[in-house]
């Protein structure tokens, strides 16, 4: 009887979480959508083995999540010294990210870091 129950509820369980369609999505598919839109190449490697997210005649943009915008401040300059281009940042906002970007805009003032926004998705 408490296999037969068991049995039960693990598929009530599995039928229940498959009919909820949550998905989140990684940095790489906003990256893809940023570099597909500005005509960029994808994860350029330097001669250090660095990678940069995405490379265009202007730009070395690095692609990071809102809360990671101090990260991306230092990988933008590094990337554009290394490629001879201009520092940008993609940043992936949400709704309940404004305090990042505000940040990130008051550090980058002075920078001249060209940022793209990128509207996270639900």
């Amino acid at each position: 009887m408490i296999k037969f129950i068991f049995i039960i509820l693990v598929t009530l369980l599995s039928i229940g979480c498959s009919t909820v369609n949550v998905k989140k999505y990684n940095e790489r598919y906003y990256q893809i959508q940023l570099c597909e839109k500005l005509g960029g190449e994808m994860e350029v490697v330097l001669q250090d083995r660095t990678r940069v997210d995405c490379l265009t005649d202007e730009y070395a943009i690095e692609v990071d999540f809102a809360k990671k915008w101090a990260e991306g401040i230092g990988q933008s300059l590094y990337y554009a010294y290394m490629t001879h281009k201009k520092p940008a940042i993609g940043l992936i906002i949400g709704q309940k990210d404004s305090r990042f970007l505000n940040r990130l805009q008051k550090s980058t003032k002075k920078l001249n870091i060209k940022i793209f926004l990128i509207k996270k998705k639900k």
